[in-house]
């Protein structure tokens, strides 16, 4: 259904022109305006979005646009060399900005409104095009995902649908973007407030500190979703309150019902680990609404850091899993890995202690190390009662009262003489306890994850999230 334009038509059978309502075009270049992203310098992460549609599409052609009062600029532009922006007619990106759903055009020569549009009409001679709208939350179309050949061709109803995830990634990139730009907008008018009443150094000084929390929240979901019939808890620990850390994780949705995880480790710390850290993290998120088999989106995202050349010579660890719903209420898991210290599988058992069984596919090699790595993946099913636990090295490198290393003996341990509920969010807690309680705490970040089903008592359709994130020492461990 078309919300914001009237129609003017040619013929019958003809795809009718729309014209914009004038109030709601004002709303919408006030939205574009808010996000303050037109004529900002290029970002990897657009660009990503751009060849990624190139290449899923086997197209020459494929742009991020914002749609502005008299223009259309080019965020991202793939095969379109030296072009930065053009004029906003109609037939192509001018049109397809009215539309609630994408626009495909098989045929340029043979639509009435894109036939006279330049870049059919012109030196480009498009002849098909297909573009999905990039929309707020509150309903605003900002601009366009577009796909262009220079010959006519069809597509399919799957690949409209993946043109609108890609427009939806764009939209996540902006939002995150302008949460960060809000964000040191607030910092920078804080220490305005404060600056008469501190010496310089101490400025400084917050500034830094004030500067990676906000990078930290941009690199990290705010909250973990509620996921029907699972419990989910998560807590993330910085070593320093002046670095960002570099582990990362993520609970979301993908095709068909079922839902993705995953938990890793960036080697290194501060601005250049955080730039692999949301590379990683939208990589991995991206990738999923593509093709979730684990193994497959570990092997993209190792794509990806190599080819990225802000990414450097960094590399990470991580762990991948997709989550399928089982009649029984208990769920398949499928956990691939990539390096990355073992995950744990944990239930009670009959003598009141917990069954442990450590998850560690066998082969995982460093993400982003080796243009030739190989990644593992196992699948177990995770019944009522039962928990997977996901945790960084941070956890297991903390030092014991005696000097030596937790380790994996240790960990494996404590999990094994806990007496409390088996559940996500006691684990979580627990773990957080028995950090606290260690001499030194934990000298490098830690961060945790941990999923349980629920058992027989519960409601079946429940789902609880609890999520923790603290830049020192844990003093309480939050439910959302």
């Amino acid at each position: 259904m078309i919300q914001q334009a009237s129609v003017t038509g040619p013929a019958p059978g003809r795809r009718p022109e729309l014209v914009p309502d004038p109030d709601v075009e004002a709303a919408r270049i006030a939205a574009v305006r808010r996000y303050d992203i037109l004529d900002t310098p290029p970002d990897g992460a657009f660009d990503r979005v751009a060849a990624m549609a190139a290449r899923l599409f086997d197209v020459p052609v494929a742009t991020v646009t914002i749609v502005d009062t008299d223009r259309i600029w080019f965020k991202a532009a793939h095969g379109l060399e030296g072009v930065k922006e053009i004029g906003r007619d109609p037939g192509l990106c001018g049109s397809a900005i009215l539309r609630d759903d994408a626009l495909v055009i098989p045929d340029t020569l043979r639509d009435p409104v894109a036939v006279n549009n330049p870049l059919v009409a012109g030196e480009m001679g498009v002849r098909f095009y297909a573009a999905a709208p990039i929309i707020t939350p509150d309903g605003h179309r900002l601009g366009t995902v577009n796909v262009l050949d220079t010959k006519p061709r069809s597509i399919t109803e799957d690949d409209t649908a993946t043109l609108a995830d890609l427009a939806a990634i764009v939209l996540d990139e902006m939002e995150l973007r302008l949460s960060a730009l809000r964000a040191l907008r607030d910092e920078q008018e804080r220490r305005e407030a404060e600056r008469a009443a501190r010496e310089q150094a101490e400025q400084d000084k917050a500034a830094i500190a004030a500067f990676a929390s906000t990078l930290q929240r941009t690199l990290l979901p705010p909250a973990l979703p509620v996921v029907p019939g699972l419990e989910l808890a998560c807590h993330y620990r910085t070593a320093s309150i002046h670095d960002v850390g570099g582990d990362f994780y993520d609970v979301f949705p993908v095709d068909g019902g079922r839902w993705a995880f995953f938990l890793g480790d960036v080697c290194g710390k501060g601005p250049e680990a955080a730039t692999v850290t949301a590379l990683a993290r939208h990589t991995l998120r991206a990738a999923a609404q593509i093709d979730p088999e684990p193994v497959t989106v570990l092997r993209t995202l190792n794509t990806a850091l190599l080819a990225d050349v802000t990414a450097g010579s960094r590399f990470c660890t991580a762990l991948f899993g997709l989550l399928v719903r089982r009649e029984d209420g208990g769920f398949t898991v499928t956990v691939a890995t990539g390096g990355h210290p073992q995950a744990y599988h944990v239930r009670p058992d009959d003598s009141g202690a917990v069954w442990v069984k450590a998850v560690r596919p066998q082969g995982g090699m460093l993400v982003g190390a080796f243009p030739q790595a190989s990644f593992a993946q196992t699948a177990f099913s995770l019944a009522p009662g039962e928990s997977l636990f996901l945790y960084t090295d941070g956890l297991t490198e903390a030092r014991t009262a005696e000097g030596a290393m937790l380790g994996e003996d240790g960990l494996t341990g404590f999990l094994h003489q806990r007496t409390g509920p088996v559940t996500a969010t006691s684990l979580v807690e627990d773990t957080v306890t028995l950090l606290a309680s260690l001499p030194d705490g934990a000298g490098d970040d830690v961060a945790l994850l941990a999923l349980s089903v629920p058992g027989p008592q519960a409601a079946p359709d429940s789902g609880v999230a609890a999520t923790a994130h603290t830049a020192a020492a844990p003093e309480h461990f939050g439910q959302e």
